[in-house]
């Protein structure tokens, strides 16, 4: 997350979130990293990177953003916004089930119902590509995604850690990790964006 432009006067839900935010401690297998927040959506917003590696190679990637509005937001339908993107390679099978976008997007939904997260007005895509090389990509490897777009508004009465939670199983379940009890804060977020 960026610099705030003004530390002193984040609203006390914002900052609370923001401080969920920070102390999370993070599967080991997560690599987490502070992310410049969009600036025009939300009069507050904070924004986190995270990568799942398999030795040198990068298996899963997202990326989670938080919105704030104090006047509330009517298309929210709260103060809050969760927005995600994840995107991981799947092997050529999957990509061939006709029901992955579905469970796909039942990574999402079934995360933050087991992690307690209470939430509404949920939305998304789920998108699945097969690239198939020609030519003098012949011998390259046929290549297979998953991309998952959502939002998603928290309670205004809910704490953001069931949300950080089921956002971390979500990369784990797109990267195909098994859940795990070992974790470390990935690094200190240190702040968050606001006008």
């Amino acid at each position: 997350m960026s610099t705030p432009h003004h530390v002193g006067i984040l609203p006390l839900p914002f900052a609370g979130a923001v401080h969920d935010l920070n102390v999370f401690h993070w599967d080991r297998r997560i690599s987490v990293s502070e992310l410049e927040p969009p600036t025009h959506i939300a009069p507050y917003a904070a924004a986190i990177a995270a990568e799942i590696l398999d030795g040198d190679d990068e298996v899963a990637s997202g990326r989670l953003i938080l919105l704030y509005d104090p006047a509330g937001n009517d298309l929210w339908e709260g103060h809050f916004r969760c927005v995600t993107f994840a995107q991981s390679e799947v092997t050529d099978e999957m990509i061939h089930d006709p029901f992955l976008a579905q469970v796909g997007w039942s990574w999402l939904t079934d995360a933050l119902q087991s992690c307690g997260a209470r939430y509404g007005c949920e939305s998304g895509t789920i998108t699945t590509t097969s690239s198939t090389p020609f030519g003098t990509k012949e011998d390259e490897d046929q290549l297979s995604h998953i991309e998952i777009r959502a939002s998603w508004t928290p309670d205004d009465d809910d704490s953001l850690t069931p949300h950080i939670e089921a956002w971390q199983d979500l990369l784990r379940q797109i990267a195909g990790i098994p859940s795990g009890d070992e974790s470390v804060v990935a690094l200190p977020l240190r702040s968050a964006v606001g006008p």
